[in-house]
């Protein structure tokens, strides 16, 4: 009864988005109050909350609850959303982004390899830079002006913006989840090793995924296809492993990309030499530059600020750092004000920008439109952090996380990805889901006395996070088929109503996607 209870919030929030089609920061919002209404009444009634907390001090605890995930919130994760999406409308009002799509089309006439080339390594550039739908939009309109059919090009778009969205934002997801994981602030040791463990979970599919947007291009090339995505598929995945081990999450997935998009280019150049686009505009090494400008000074400060650069990385995490006891629930939220990516993405933006030739009156502007557009997504993050807070503080997380190991045991890893799937369709975002789900998976991990250390590929580290790891693993994959995506696919494709014919033919690719998620983890666990 305990775990029906608590599994109220996230049924309302499910039944409001998908039932009654509520947008969803009505639904967050709605679903925050319910929430807060169950931790006062409920959770005291049915005996799931801390007996600590019975009387008078159950409000205390729900306001500081909600205290805590505004926060958490606002800072860094907004903050970081808010500046990544930013620059990216530099690029925009600037016109660089229309030099960097003509540059990504100019190699090659190679379909296979130019699809590649945009939904994998473009795609996967845009959104470990920027996210939210980004690596949706761009690559799907850049294939439609090639010639490729909508449908294709939506379809494509969706498989690509998979395994980046882990790391998408300069790691927004994973860190989100570490905080929701940890208590009394987040060490450098945890996010390197949920990081690494999110993409050995996913290992197989950076293969698999190459191969089957090469296979949708073209289905009779079997030998190249398999042969190209191997080569990059493997490229992505070393460069990946290699960043999540030894720099945490901010870099995955923008230096892997990197990564792949040279990878195709030496392909090009060595198996397809002559097949070039020779209607594109050659383009000098100062407008290359100057287009790239923005992304260039972004990932060197974020190197700059990270595990490659101790005294530097030491500095700024040990100055200008707020430190703010939280009253009744007993944790200390910290944020520091130089070491966040946030305010990396903000330089690196404004230099790029004027570089690019735009004034601090229109940097300005677009900030302010950035903003402006980000309301309904400011209140639906809030409200959905503050929700995961008074469901954890108030009990309802560990009756949740005892419910479901009662009822499937030790085969629950094997489910794991598919809870986390679940959040990012619901939500349309990887960080959202680890927000509802992080904590549950890892209080579950304990329930299953999954409390030791667990070795896998050569790569040992917790249980726990080993588990929660799989939140955002199958986060990704549930990214396919969000709503939210499919909305933003359909808006950049021109093919408004059809919503429902692109869920059907990319739901068959998420299942299996989810599927060989839950066999790698409970391997793992």
């Amino acid at each position: 009864m305990n775990a029906i209870i608590s599994i109220i919030p996230i049924v309302l929030l499910f039944v409001l988005m998908l039932g009654f089609r509520v947008s969803g920061y009505k639904s967050a919002l709605i679903t925050l109050i319910v929430t807060a209404a169950i931790a006062l009444w409920g959770a005291p009634a049915m005996g799931i909350i801390p007996v600590e907390y019975a009387g008078d001090s159950v409000y205390s605890l729900v306001w500081w609850s909600v205290v805590e995930g505004i926060l958490k919130a606002v800072f860094p994760i907004l903050i970081i959303i808010l500046m990544a999406i930013y620059s990216y409308n530099v690029l925009v009002e600037s016109k660089a982004i229309e030099t960097i799509k003509s540059q990504f089309t100019s190699f090659t006439d190679d379909k296979g390899v130019l699809v590649l080339m945009m939904v994998w390594g473009f795609g996967g550039l845009l959104e470990g830079m920027a996210g939210f739908g980004t690596a949706v939009a761009i690559p799907a309109a850049i294939l439609i002006g090639l010639g490729f059919k909508p449908m294709f090009s939506a379809l494509v778009a969706l498989l690509g913006n998979t395994v980046a969205t882990g790391f998408g934002a300069v790691g927004v997801p994973v860190t989100t989840l570490c905080n929701e994981i940890s208590t009394g602030g987040v060490s450098a040791t945890t996010v390197c090793e949920v990081s690494t463990f999110a993409i050995l979970q996913l290992a197989p599919l950076f293969i698999l995924i190459p191969f089957v947007i090469l296979m949708l291009t073209d289905s009779k090339a079997w030998g190249k296809n398999v042969c190209l995505a191997l080569w990059v598929g493997g490229v992505s995945l070393a460069v990946q492993l290699v960043c999540a081990t030894f720099l945490g999450a901010e870099t995955p997935a923008i230096i892997g990309s990197i990564a792949a998009i040279l990878a195709i280019i030496i392909y090009a150049k060595i198996f397809l030499p002559g097949k070039k686009n020779v209607a594109t505009k050659k383009y000098t090494l100062g407008e290359t530059l100057r287009a790239w400008s923005v992304y260039i000074f972004i990932l060197v400060l974020i190197l700059a600020g990270g595990a490659l650069c101790p005294p530097i990385e030491s500095f700024l995490k040990n100055h200008l750092v707020t430190s703010f006891p939280i009253p009744t629930v007993g944790t200390t939220f910290k944020f520091g004000w130089i070491s966040n990516a946030g305010l990396m993405l903000f330089i690196g933006s404004v230099a790029g920008g004027l570089i690019q030739g735009l004034g601090m009156r229109q940097l300005t502007v677009v900030m302010a439109k950035t903003v402006v557009n980000l309301r309904f997504t400011t209140v639906t993050i809030i409200s959905l952090i503050a929700l995961a807070s008074v469901m954890n503080h108030s009990g309802m997380i560990a009756a949740l996380a005892a419910g479901l190991v009662a009822v499937s045991g030790s085969f629950y890893p094997f489910f794991a990805p598919l809870i986390g799937a679940i959040g990012t369709f619901v939500t349309g975002s990887d960080t959202s889901s680890n927000i509802l789900f992080g904590k549950l998976q890892a209080n579950v991990a304990h329930q299953l006395g999954m409390n030791g250390q667990t070795s896998f590929c050569g790569f040992t580290g917790s249980e726990s996070d080993w588990l929660a790891a799989s939140n955002t693993a199958g986060a990704t994959g549930g990214k396919m088929i969000s709503p939210q995506s499919i909305a933003i696919a359909t808006a950049a494709c021109d093919m408004k109503g059809q919503d429902d014919a692109i869920l059907r033919k990319a739901i068959p690719y998420a299942v299996g996607y989810i599927f060989i998620c839950g066999i790698i983890v409970w391997l793992g666990s």
